[in-house]
């Protein structure tokens, strides 16, 4: 069980793999116990899984091991849109990932270019959730 701590930060592994797989559907591709009191821990979206298996897409979900470092989660990339999570389903992913607590920052929109809405991680970073046109 995890304690309850401010949602930027990610000292609990568990709580984050529960939302990337649980509320996001990724897979749990790695955890690892290193020995030294953290875990290797990698998910990655279904399907992409890559040439043989061997997966060429991944997220390290890592504690922060200094003050530096925990000033940064959740904001790696200026507080803009980092991410992308493509689908074929957007009308039925965006339904599933609402239902599963998942933070959209905006209604969705259909652009020239495909479906997207944006979302929050856990963690605060920005994601696009995208199905690309045609």
């Amino acid at each position: 069980m995890c304690p309850p701590v401010p949602p930027q930060r990610n000292d609990c592994p568990q709580r984050g793999i529960a939302f990337y797989t649980d509320a996001l559907g990724f897979e749990l591709v790695e955890d690892t116990d290193r020995g030294d009191g953290s875990r290797w821990v990698v998910v990655r979206p279904r399907g992409a899984a890559g040439v043989g298996g061997l997966g060429n897409t991944g997220l390290l979900l890592a504690r922060a091991k200094n003050e530096e470092q925990e000033a940064s989660v959740g904001n790696q990339t200026g507080g803009r849109v980092g991410f992308f999570l493509h689908t074929e389903d957007f009308a039925g992913d965006h339904e599933r990932m609402t239902a599963a607590g998942v933070k959209f920052l905006e209604e969705p929109r259909h652009e020239p270019y495909g479906s997207v809405a944006v979302f929050e991680d856990l963690y605060g970073n920005r994601w696009d959730l995208l199905q690309p046109a045609g």
